[in-house]
Parts: C-alpha cells; sequence; structure tokens
C-alpha cells in the first residue's frame, strides 16, 4: 500500500486547504491521459473505484492502475530551486524504506 511521509500529508492538507475544497478532499493519483505516466490532482473526493489511502489526516486516492503501480512505493515531498531561485515543493514517488535487520 501507498505510504505517505508527513512532509507529504502536511503538504496536501495545506493544498486542500488552501483551496477551500469540501471536506473529504484530498489529493488523487491517475494515469495521464497519454498512459505514459501519472498525474496528482486535488479533488472533492474519491472516484467509484479508487483506493483511499489515509496518512497524517491527508487523504490520497489512487486510480486502480495507480494503486498497482505504487502499492511498494511512499508519496513524499521534495525542495527545489526555481531557475528565478524561488524555493519550490514537489510531490515525489520514492521506493518504501525498509526496516534495518538486526
Amino acid at each position: 500500500m501507498l505510504a505517505i511521509t508527513e512532509n507529504a500529508a502536511e503538504a496536501i492538507n495545506a493544498l486542500v486547504s488552501r483551496g477551500e475544497m469540501p471536506e473529504g478532499s484530498g489529493a488523487r493519483i491517475a494515469a495521464d491521459g497519454a498512459g505514459q505516466g501519472l498525474e496528482l490532482a486535488l479533488v472533492p473526493g474519491p472516484g467509484q473505484d479508487d483506493t483511499v489511502v489515509e496518512g497524517r489526516g491527508a487523504k490520497v486516492y489512487l486510480e486502480q492502475n495507480a494503486a498497482e503501480v505504487l502499492g511498494d512505493k511512499t508519496l513524499d515531498v521534495e525542495q527545489y530551486t526555481e531557475e528565478s531561485g524561488e524555493p519550490q515543493l514537489r510531490f515525489a514517488i520514492v521506493p518504501q524504506a525498509t526496516p534495518a535487520s538486526d
């Protein structure tokens, strides 16, 4: 199941509240229109067949194909700097951390 980092949850919650979205809103990850990748968008609720993942108060809705691809991944946020020097955040899909063995 897709994991959500604390930073990603905070970013989703901030975007939902800033956008004055209705209760139950969250981020939805689905295949892009060309079938070449995934897109993340804010939505008021899940699609009919979406898998719902919740973490630290944030809701992420996964379209069926996205749920299969992201089952062993983590949604995170990375900070980067634009050419203008302005700091920005972007969502990233990273491998799930494996627990250290004793």
